[in-house]
């Protein structure tokens, strides 16, 4: 069952950050707003900032002026509208004093968000020198946001932007970057993309605490927070004593052959870092008045153990975002989980194949796109250096979907399931002329009867349908396909890309590796 929490009842929860009633001599801009930023085309563009309460403030850009004052809390914002793609200039703010921001561009604006394999940089991925040094796109602008975990939202954050360039791409997010840079090549605009994102962490980190305890199925969340917290005092003191014990241990190096000790990791419950919307306050609130095109998000790993919720949770998560932004179904796009750790010999049960299929379930949420990558993966390492691939396929579903480009953006999506004389046959969405992509046998698809033990399926395509079939399985019920942390499967379609794994049953979870 899906939560639905309906825009009115978000207006009413959702927290708007509050100065505390603090003044400001001089007018001042948050971060975002600064030298090299990019504004949204075509869209009512929010400047905002601080000033003495009753203060007058002119923003002027592009030939347009809009005028303001300051309310009593010394707080102010304004909309600059008719923004046409391509504009560029300096943006002057007003009021006692003035300030210039420079380089200003107007084109389209994306959020970047997640965890590590967002966080993952070009530097550390494939072709990494060769990246950096073509990456000479003054018209790409790139600000990620400094890491921050509040317990309520902040109105600030701390970054810049930078201007693309060989010597600033290195360290900036490798999707980000990638996605970026298929949308200028594309479109021949200014692109302006916002990263903020944190290696290991939930997607209940990243979405607005009103929203999570507005849902009693997000319960257990609170419960595991407030258990750290009550138990943090006695953590700490076993904390310290393994952390000293791990630095007597470390003076000297290990025996050869042995590693060294790991260091002891800091128990939860004694900051704002990992209590329920800690991200969300610290790295999502401070951007809420920048207006954006929509967001790509890469995530997952860390909710793996419990899809069920996932599924409540991410679609909640996506629309707590539009509604704080005040942008109606903003396109939402992500990366479906790749492959990672062992592979199986015969069909098995896995919490990242469920995973898997909460997010495929959450392209029934209007506006959003998943860029599969399970194909792309590496079994070994949970960040695979293939992020140009995967910047790629994010880039294909905006392209296609949010700016109307006539081309394929997705590999086969299941559309349809019947059993019939001891077969089943399947259809799809976007599978046009679907094939091997080794351009062998179809793998990856297993069967089951009413006994719910799966075998591999023989699969034959036929047009945009495939029909599977074993013999050890006469009268089969269910399919599943690509369902393993690690699958062995191979369906495309005619531009290459991904059939996503999926599964028709409703069985509960099996072996879980």
């Amino acid at each position: 069952m899906k939560l639905h929490l309906t825009s009115r009842v978000l207006a009413l929860i959702l927290p708007s950050p509050v100065l505390g009633g603090t003044a400001f001599a001089d007018v001042k801009l948050p971060s975002i707003i600064s030298d090299n930023m990019v504004l949204q085309q075509d869209s009512p563009d929010g400047v905002w900032g601080w000033a003495e309460p009753g203060e007058k403030v002119s923003v002027k850009f592009a030939g347009k002026s809009v005028n303001t004052v300051a309310d009593a809390n010394g707080k102010w914002s304004v909309k600059i509208e008719g923004l046409a793609a391509g504009a560029i200039g300096d943006l002057t703010v007003a009021g006692k004093n003035t300030l210039t921001i420079k380089n200003v561009a107007v084109g389209e604006v994306w959020v970047a968000s997640g965890q590590s394999n967002m966080e993952f940089t070009v530097n550390r991925g494939k072709d990494a020198a060769e990246e950096a040094q073509a990456a000479d796109f003054p018209q790409i602008r790139m600000f990620t946001v400094q890491k921050s975990a509040k317990t309520e939202p902040a109105e600030d954050c701390v970054g810049k932007w930078e201007v693309c360039t060989p010597q600033t791409v290195p360290t900036f997010s490798a999707v980000g970057y990638f996605f970026a840079r298929r949308l200028y090549q594309t479109l021949k605009q200014p692109i302006g993309i916002i990263h903020t994102s944190w290696g290991g962490t939930p997607a209940e980190f990243w979405t607005p605490r009103p929203v999570l305890a507005a849902s009693p199925a997000f319960k257990p969340i609170f419960d595991s927070w407030d258990g750290a917290v009550a138990a943090y005092p006695e953590a700490k003191v076993k904390y310290e004593q393994e952390l000293a014990a791990w630095k007597e241990a470390t003076k000297t190096p290990p025996p050869a052959g042995t590693k060294a000790p790991r260091r002891p990791s800091a128990p939860r419950g004694g900051d704002a870092f990992s209590s329920p919307a800690c991200l969300y306050n610290g790295m999502i609130a401070p951007l809420i008045n920048y207006t954006i095109r929509g967001a790509i998000w890469y995530q997952g790993e860390a909710n793996a153990g419990a899809a069920d919720l996932y599924k409540k949770l991410f679609p909640t998560m996506i629309r707590s975002w539009r509604q704080a932004w005040q942008i109606e179904d903003f396109p939402f796009l992500y990366v479906q989980l790749a492959n990672y750790m062992e592979r199986h010999a015969e069909p098995t049960d896995t919490n990242w194949a469920r995973l898997r299929e909460a997010q495929l379930e959450t392209l029934d949420l209007p506006h959003t796109g998943m860029a599969v990558t399970i194909d792309i993966g590496e079994s070994k390492d949970i960040h695979p250096k293939n992020k140009q691939d995967v910047g790629l396929r994010l880039a294909l579903w905006a392209e296609a979907t949010v700016y109307y480009r006539d081309q394929e953006y997705s590999g086969p999506l299941p559309s349809g399931f019947q059993a019939e004389d001891g077969k089943v046959r399947l259809t799809f969405r976007n599978g046009e002329d679907m094939k091997a992509s080794d351009g062998g046998k179809i793998k990856g698809f297993a069967i089951a009867g009413e006994d719910r033990k799966f075998a591999w399926a023989d699969a034959e395509i036929q047009g945009d349908h495939i029909v599977l079939s074993s013999p050890q399985v006469p009268n089969p019920v269910a399919v599943r396909y690509g369902w393993d942390d690690d699958p062995d499967c191979n369906l495309i379609n005619n531009t290459g890309l991904p059939a996503s794994p999926f599964r028709t049953d409703e069985w509960p979870l099996g072996v879980a590796k």
